[in-house]
């Protein structure tokens, strides 16, 4: 019994030591509460938002002294560390809802700079209040450019949603429309497709062709007005106010790109043509709907961000429930993302991706300065990497890009970011005729001043595909691969003969680029080497690719191919010429058996007969020079030559590229003999072994060739060689 009171007394001491324990802490959680209060009341900022919060409709404005102490204390905060949420909502009532009249009411939207995110609720209620009518129009104006402004910093889109319909009714004000226009095409969703019934009085201006072909992508039978495949920027990028302190706070704050217009920076005012590499990075992947938004919708719809997706199979669960990021940049930078855009091929996801991208490539990229370090920038760098990782996961351009490469070929002096510029080159589809000039001339201007490396890496070096061979090949193997509505997408409804005669016209103007530039670099091997790779393509089209179309190279690449010093580039033309005659031989062969196949013309059989009969005689009949031959000089320039037996100058034994070989042969085939005569190699059993000599060198090329194109015996009397066309 002793014992039992002693644990009852410890165990009555240990409870009454707690409840002193929780009755001090009580204490200081209420003091700390006190002195917070106290501080919040003492506060200039608090202080300043209670004001606008609590102040009486019809406070005078003039010699309010307190109102300027106030609102100059709401300034100082917003410029230097943004407002918080519930200050936004503050302010934001106080000046839409007039109070004090429209003086303060610009004042205050100019320095509504967010720190976080914008209440949805706010924006609604700012919204209604422009249906009453006393807000001068250029304060409407001002009031929607913010919204476009900090559109993505706002927590919810669903009710604004919800008051689509209202938004609508702003279209029909000419101040208005251009910006109400824009807000709803960030804002339309396929349930708003039956609005663009509204729009046929409207008129054609580009922001209403935008919003309408977004209205067409979601209801195309609603939509019968023909919009334009290209269009201009609809939507202008307005000055902002608010554009350098919402960038300085969101750097201060540690936040990157959460706004739209992070994407922009101010104009320098020295020289207004002048743009800065700034806040290029991708954003992130940050959904359009809040938690509290989404948890409000019953568990049948509800939509399901990307970002809460981490495997392409809950990706497949959730495809027809996708929420789209709140900008469509941060697309880029998910692999989920891309796969989605090629899984669903969600027309509407594109267009929006594709104002994006050309939003962004107008103001980063278009009319650079004057070479200062920000062309160079490292952000700029990282963004058009990042572009063509996503095109290459796509495998196909953004129209976007393509715009822009029309407007920067024109201004941009072939080294600013070279190879990111040239990888999005490989990416353009093969254009129409009406384009052309758009794409060649400017090429053309660059590629004839540039230096030899420039010219190889520019139009046709293959490294990292940035070259002008995927440009159209990579086209064609899509088109070979692809279903028909790829097809018909990717050649812009252009039917086969009219994207036959645009690819024609793009292998003649490689071909007069190669043309001109050998000549203008003295024939340099490397340069011969890169061309040869562009023929070894074009001459498989109808075979390899299922193109019906045979080009044959320019003279200016066909000769100094055969005249070359090296006997690679020799080998390389034979091997080109043999699949010439290869898909001509079965072109011709389905032309007599289906009537599907296409017509070969006859200069081009000519052209390849010109050549294969140069060849012939100029590497196996040594009549280089003759009449007839292609490569006529006069006879008494060619006696003053003193070159004895110029005829053979260029056969298989005298050849530049094959002399050595020749020489080399000679010495194992008569090793005691002092005096080389190379003519004893085209004597009887010499010759063939000298060309199974030349074949095991690994002249394949030379060997189909001439498998293909030659046939001979060797004459009883003096064992020469007799050749003869096949």
């Amino acid at each position: 019994m002793a014992a039992t009171q002693n644990l009852s007394d410890s165990d009555q001491s240990s409870v009454s030591d707690q409840s002193a324990s929780s009755r001090s802490g009580n204490r200081s959680i209420r003091v700390a509460e006190k002195e917070r209060r106290k501080n919040e009341a003492e506060d200039p900022f608090v202080l300043a938002l209670k004001y606008f919060s609590d102040v009486e409709a019809g406070t005078p404005v003039l010699g309010n002294d307190e109102l300027e102490k106030n609102l100059v204390q709401v300034e100082k905060v917003a410029y230097s560390q943004g407002l918080p949420p519930e200050a936004v909502s503050i302010m934001l009532e106080f000046a839409m809802s007039l109070r004090m009249g429209t003086s303060p009411c610009v004042r205050v939207l100019k320095c509504l700079i967010p720190a976080s995110v914008v209440p949805q609720e706010a924006v609604v209620r700012a919204v209604v209040w422009l249906s009453v009518g006393k807000m001068p129009i250029s304060t409407q104006v001002l009031f929607i450019k913010w919204v476009l402004t900090v559109f993505d910093m706002i927590d919810a889109k669903d009710q604004l949603r919800a008051i689509y319909g209202f938004i609508f009714n702003f279209v029909t004000d000419e101040n208005l429309c251009p910006f109400i226009c824009h807000l709803l095409y960030l804002l339309t969703r396929k349930e708003n497709g039956t609005d663009c019934l509204l729009f046929s009085s409207q008129g054609r201006q580009p922001f209403l062709l935008h919003l309408l072909s977004l209205y067409k992508v979601f209801c195309p039978e609603l939509v019968t007005l023909s919009i334009p495949s290209r269009m201009k920027s609809g939507f202008r990028n307005h000055i902002s106010p608010w554009q350098s302190a919402l960038i300085a706070v969101q750097k201060r704050n540690g936040l990157q790109g959460a706004s739209s217009m992070s994407l922009v920076t101010n104009k320098d005012k020295t020289n207004p043509r002048k743009r800065k590499h700034c806040h290029l990075e991708f954003p992130a992947l940050i959904p359009a709907l809040n938690k509290e938004a989404q948890s409000e919708q019953s568990s049948s719809r509800r939509m399901v961000p990307l970002v809460e997706l981490h495997s392409f199979a809950q990706l497949l669960e959730n495809m027809h429930r996708i929420e789209l990021p709140a900008q469509m940049g941060s697309l880029l930078g998910s692999s989920l993302a891309l796969q989605y855009l090629d899984c669903v091929q969600d027309e509407s996801a594109l267009l929006r991706l594709n104002f994006w991208l050309g939003y962004a490539f107008h103001e980063e990229f278009l009319f650079c300065g004057d070479g200062g370090p920000s062309q160079t920038s490292e952000e700029a760098l990282q963004f058009l990497n990042k572009l063509l990782s996503a095109q290459h996961f796509l495998q196909e351009g953004f129209s976007s890009s393509e715009v822009f490469l029309y407007k920067f070929l024109n201004v941009w002096d072939g080294s600013l970011l070279r190879p990111q510029i040239l990888g999005l080159l490989s990416n353009i589809p093969v254009v129409p005729s009406s384009r052309e000039t758009l794409l060649f001339e400017p090429l053309m201007q660059l590629f004839f001043t540039s230096s030899l490396f420039f010219k190889v890496g520019f139009s046709f070096a293959d490294t990292n595909r940035s070259n002008l061979l995927p440009l159209l090949f990579k086209v064609i193997r899509k088109k070979k691969c692809s279903s028909e509505k790829q097809r018909n997408k990717a050649l812009e409804n252009m039917t086969l003969s009219g994207f036959k005669d645009s690819v024609m016209e793009l292998i003649h103007f490689v071909g007069r680029l190669a043309s001109v530039g050998l000549q203008l670099e003295g024939c340099h091997c490397l340069l011969l080497s890169f061309v040869l790779d562009f023929y070894e393509t074009v001459c498989d089209t109808f075979l390899k690719y299922g193109l019906p179309l045979i080009v044959m190279p320019p003279a200016g690449v066909f000769y100094p191919a055969l005249f070359a010093t090296d006997p690679v580039s020799v080998d390389r033309l034979a091997y080109i010429m043999h699949r010439y005659k290869v898909n001509l031989t079965s072109a011709k062969s389905q032309e007599k058996v289906t009537e599907q196949a296409f017509h070969i013309s006859r200069q081009t059989f000519r052209e390849f007969n010109h050549y294969v009969v140069i060849m012939v005689n100029c590497l196996w009949n040594s009549r280089m020079f003759y009449p007839g031959m292609g490569v006529q000089l006069g006879e008494e320039l060619l006696l003053k030559s003193n070159v004895p037996q110029y005829g053979s100058s260029f056969d298989l034994v005298h050849h530049p590229a094959f002399m050595s070989y020749a020489v080399n042969f000679h010495q194992k085939c008569w090793p005691g003999k002092k005096d080389m005569d190379l003519n004893s190699i085209k004597h009887s059993k010499p010759w063939n072994w000298y060309l199974e000599y030349l074949f095991t060198q690994g002249y394949d090329g030379l060997k189909h060739f001439v498998q293909s194109n030659i046939s001979w015996q060797l004459k009883a009397d003096d064992g020469q060689v007799d050749a003869q066309r096949r």
